[in-house]
């Protein structure tokens, strides 16, 4: 008698859209990073204080962005440290490279070199999970960043306090953007444990 093997069915709908609406719940941890590292270190206006704020917004973007992956322990730390050591290191390169200043053009160029940093740092983590594909992320995360700061700049956000971040808006268009990336993680599990079957 032949035996019959069930093969797991393609991602649904209906699991797609909970891997994007749990996604973009991440984008909280923009503000959320940005506002803490505002109160524990003040204005990017300085190297030290671009490095530490960097550092606070990408420890709590890190974690949500984790939460928001379902990330097993291993992944979710070393998420969260790449996302922390990308931003400290990028934020500090952007700013110092506008000079501080706070325009949109100067925002947008911060935004890309921070994206940058932090894709190149994620992208570390990424490579075992999805390949040579990782070589696009730090690229595509400098687009969505300068997208973000583009986005928040026109819309009131008081860019003359010198966040480390984009406000809501921003973080929302980012969040969107990124959307992909669990949805590829996603993919790429189904198609391991299929593999080993």
């Amino acid at each position: 008698m032949a035996q019959i093997t069930a093969t797991p069915s393609p991602p649904t709908v209906r699991t797609t859209g909970r891997t994007i609406a749990r996604w973009l719940v991440s984008f909280a941890g923009f503000p959320l990073g940005g506002g803490a590292a505002w109160l524990l270190t003040g204005p990017v206006d300085s190297p030290g204080s671009a490095l530490a704020g960097g550092l606070i917004t990408g420890l709590v973007l890190g974690v949500v962005q984790a939460w928001a992956m379902r990330a097993d322990r291993r992944l979710s730390a070393a998420w969260t440290v790449a996302t922390a050591v990308g931003l400290s290191i990028g934020l500090a390169t952007g700013a110092a490279l506008v000079g501080y200043s706070t325009g949109l053009g100067d925002l947008a160029i911060q935004g890309a070199v921070s994206g940058t940093a932090v894709g190149i740092a994620q992208a570390v983590v990424l490579r075992s999970r999805l390949g040579l594909i990782v070589l696009a992320w730090p690229a595509y995360l400098a687009l969505a960043w300068t997208i973000g700061w583009i986005v928040s700049t026109p819309i009131g956000i008081n860019v003359a306090e010198q966040f480390t971040v984009f406000g809501a808006s921003g973080a929302m268009t980012v969040a969107l953007l990124t959307a992909v990336l669990p949805l590829l993680l996603r993919s790429r599990s189904a198609e391991n444990q299929r593999s080993s079957r």
